[in-house]
């Protein structure tokens, strides 16, 4: 696996274990939330401060975007569909 798709993984993992959107978590790094997707997916290489503000906003350290990923781990989808504005 190259460090790409690992960040992707990592990413996700790390954003659906957190519960949050992709769409919370572009406001909260200040990306858009387009770019975070296309991290997500392994599309595009973040770059350092990129990898910075998305572990800022996930409240860990970058190390974690890198890390290998344990065997077996599955990663769930959050929820389709926006939140209520209630």
């Amino acid at each position: 696996m190259d460090a790409r798709q690992r960040v992707a993984l990592n990413l996700r993992r790390l954003r659906v274990s957190k519960g949050i959107s992709q769409d919370d978590l572009a406001l909260a790094a200040n990306i858009e939330r387009s770019y975070a997707g296309h991290l997500e997916r392994g599309g595009k290489n973040p770059t350092v401060t990129t990898l910075e503000k998305l572990a800022m906003a996930l409240s860990c350290d970058v190390s974690e975007l890198l890390a290998p990923l344990p065997d077996g781990i599955s990663i769930k989808p959050l929820k389709s569909g926006r939140r209520s504005q209630a």
